[in-house]
C-alpha cells in the first residue's frame, strides 16, 4: 500500500505537467499568438527566435544562435509573449548633432530633413513622423528622426535606414554644415603670463633657499 502510494502520487505529479502542458497547447492552437516561423521573444523569460514546431507538450524554437530551444507548453500561459512577426511597421529612430557654429542653419536643416522625410516613398506618412530640435549635447546640438517605414523585413529595413541617413547628411552638407563630433577646448596661457609665472616660481624658490640658509 506504500509503495502504491507513493507511485499514485509520482503518477499524479506527471499527470499534472501533462495536463498542463496539454492545455497549454490547445490555448495555444486555439488563441494562436503565433505560428510555425513566426519570431517570437519573451520579456519574461530569455526566449527569443523563430517557432519551428508546436506540439501538444512543447514547442520549439530556434534561436538567433541556430540553438533549437525546447518550450513545454505550459509556460506560455505564465509568460508574456511578444512577436515581433506580426508587427505593421518598423520603427525609424535616430539622433544626430551638429556642430554648435552651425546654430543658424539648424532650423532649415530641420525643415529640409523633414521634408524629405515626408516625401520618402519608403516611409510611411500617415504614421506620426518628427524630426525636431532635443538638447544641448556636450559638443553638438542634437535633433533626431522619429518616423515608420512600411516594410517589416528587417535587411530591407536597415537600407532604408541607410538611405534616410545619407540623404540627412546631404542636407547637412548642403547648407555647409557639419555633423558634430565629440571634441575638447584647452585654453593655453600666453608667454607674457607664462613668463610671470616663472618668475614668480623663481622668486618663491630662492625665498625658501634663503630662509633656509
Amino acid at each position: 500500500m506504500a509503495f502504491g502510494g507513493i507511485g499514485g502520487i509520482a503518477v499524479g505529479f506527471a499527470a499534472k505537467d501533462l495536463l498542463a502542458n496539454f492545455f497549454g497547447g490547445l490555448m495555444v492552437y486555439l488563441d494562436r499568438p503565433f505560428a510555425i516561423g513566426d519570431w517570437i521573444r519573451s520579456p519574461d523569460q530569455n526566449i527569443e527566435g523563430t517557432v519551428e514546431h508546436i506540439g501538444w507538450r512543447q514547442t520549439r524554437i530556434r534561436t538567433f544562435e541556430k540553438r533549437p530551444l525546447y518550450v513545454p507548453n505550459s509556460t506560455f500561459s505564465l509568460i508574456s509573449v511578444e512577436n515581433p512577426s506580426r508587427m505593421t511597421h518598423r520603427r525609424l529612430n535616430e539622433t544626430i548633432g551638429v556642430r554648435y557654429t552651425d546654430f543658424n542653419v539648424l532650423p532649415t536643416i530641420l525643415a529640409d530633413i523633414k521634408d524629405m522625410i515626408s516625401k520618402h516613398e519608403d516611409i510611411d506618412s500617415n504614421q506620426t513622423y518628427m524630426v525636431n530640435f532635443n538638447q544641448f549635447g556636450p559638443s553638438s546640438l542634437d535633433f533626431f528622426i522619429y518616423a515608420y517605414t512600411k516594410t517589416v523585413d528587417w535587411r530591407t529595413f536597415h537600407n532604408v535606414k541607410e538611405d534616410v541617413l545619407f540623404k540627412a547628411m546631404k542636407i547637412i552638407e548642403s547648407h555647409n554644415a557639419e555633423v558634430a563630433f565629440p571634441t575638447h577646448t584647452v585654453h593655453m596661457a600666453n608667454n607674457s603670463k607664462m613668463a610671470l609665472m616663472s618668475e614668480k616660481e623663481g622668486s618663491s624658490e630662492q625665498a625658501s633657499t634663503t630662509s633656509s640658509n
